[in-house]
């Protein structure tokens, strides 16, 4: 008899880990119950408002979903934009977890590098195409999901032209390592050149370059706009300061950066955005396929002014523009 419950043991034991290894290797997370804690892993790419609060999205989305403190056990990381520490991270958050999330594009591409096993949900990802994440947005093939923010330029360039219609040169800055940066200014730029703006590109390769960037961009433009891009937001109010100083207006594509100091923006609130992103992971974690949970696609805003910025920088919001946008809270 003990040689028997032995064996029962065993055989159960047996089944249990098979199915978990099918489960993983099938895009699945395991299902949670009552007595079980689902292990998450969250990687950030670096600290900035944006992300933050992107970060915060998915971690309130997650408890709504039944995903508290109680269920899961949180692991929660920051790179600092530093690469070597993206590799070894993703390989930490792999290893101990059973679902992860990647907030920025660097973060989500280590998590995706780093494993096929297990899911991986990115968080907030401009360009999950062109940053090689996925293929089809619509039927996610391999390990990785999530959702995809994409920067609403017509309506951004729309913006531009009825705020300050004097505005003949615009300069873009955006970070020359950043693949979602690049893919937003190609976009941007001909959306803009289509409505008769001179585009001049300025690419920095890291956040040191900025002040002295910003020195050249003030004597050769109109205006500035900012992508999303996380080397550019970790340091704005560098941006928002030499532009003020010149008396340039800067439009952004994040709420976060209108409250920092930028005229407007198409805005996209990156808390919803968290949000959005926890409802995917906590699709997979019920147990559904990665294959069959699609890239969920955030591609419209709303205008967000800012009328301090305005004031400063001497101009008049359209009365049709405030009737439509919403108005930022600022900063103090």
């Amino acid at each position: 008899m003990k040689h028997k419950g032995l064996i029962a043991t065993l055989t159960a034991i047996t089944l249990l880990t098979l199915f978990a290894i099918f489960a993983r290797e099938n895009g699945r997370a395991p299902k949670s119950s009552e007595n079980q804690v689902v292990k998450i892993g969250i990687l950030q790419f670096v600290t900035h408002e944006a992300l933050d609060a992107i970060n915060q999205g998915i971690v309130d989305g997650l408890a709504d979903a039944g995903y508290d403190r109680t269920t899961v056990q949180l692991t929660q990381l920051n790179a600092e934009a530093d690469q070597s520490k993206i590799k070894t991270m993703s390989d930490q958050l792999v290893k101990s977890n059973d679902l992860v999330i990647g907030i920025a594009t660097p973060a989500a591409q280590g998590l995706a590098n780093a494993t096929t096993d297990i899911p991986v949900v990115m968080g907030a990802i401009s360009d999950p195409v062109g940053a090689k994440l996925v293929t089809d947005l619509q039927k996610p093939e391999g390990n990785v999901t999530g959702t995809s923010n994409i920067v609403p330029v017509k309506q951004t360039v729309d913006l531009i032209g009825k705020l300050t219609p004097n505005v003949k040169k615009i300069g873009v800055l955006y970070a020359s390592s950043e693949d979602n940066s690049i893919s937003q200014v190609k976009e941007f730029r001909k959306s803009a050149q289509e409505q008769g703006f001179e585009i001049i590109e300025f690419a920095v390769p890291s956040s040191n370059d900025i002040t002295a960037t910003m020195g050249i961009v003030v004597d050769k433009v109109d205006a500035i706009f900012v992508p999303q891009d996380n080397t550019i937001a970790s340091a704005f109010p560098t941006v928002i300061g030499v532009a003020n100083e010149a008396k340039l207006p800067v439009y952004s594509s994040v709420d976060t950066m209108v409250a920092q100091g930028s005229l407007a923006a198409i805005s996209q609130s990156q808390y919803e955005l968290g949000r959005e992103t926890a409802k995917i992971a906590a699709k997979l974690l019920a147990g559904q396929e990665v294959k069959n949970v699609p890239v969920a696609i955030i591609d419209t805003g709303k205008p967000l002014v800012n009328p301090k910025a305005a004031e400063l920088l001497g101009i008049t919001l359209p009365k049709e523009i405030l009737e439509e946008a919403d108005v930022v809270k600022i900063q103090e």
